[in-house]
């Protein structure tokens, strides 16, 4: 399994450049290992962009043949992604 971390904070100032290195961590995976999951326990502070980047890389792992896994969501993340009806699509 590949696992990949999420930064302390992860906001729309710096989503672009989160989202480019944990994609590179996706292919860099590739056909080799069929299992990603994102590591969220050091997230402290986030906006929308977060669910956004997340959503993005279990885009990508999908496409890829990958299964895809967030560990470690802050619950405040968890109520956000609630709120914007996606939270089962990264808790599966």
């Amino acid at each position: 399994m590949t696992i990949l971390a999420l930064p302390a904070s992860l906001r729309h100032d710096n989503a672009t450049a989160c989202a480019s290195l944990l994609s590179a961590g996706i292919a860099e995976a590739g056909e080799a290992d069929k299992a990603v999951a994102v590591d969220a326990s050091a997230l402290t502070e986030f906006d929308s962009s977060a669910l956004a980047v997340l959503l993005q890389m279990r885009r990508e792992a999908l496409a890829a043949g990958q299964t895809f896994a967030v560990n470690g969501l802050p619950k405040d993340l968890m109520r956000l992604a609630t709120v914007y009806g996606v939270s089962e699509l990264l808790t599966r």
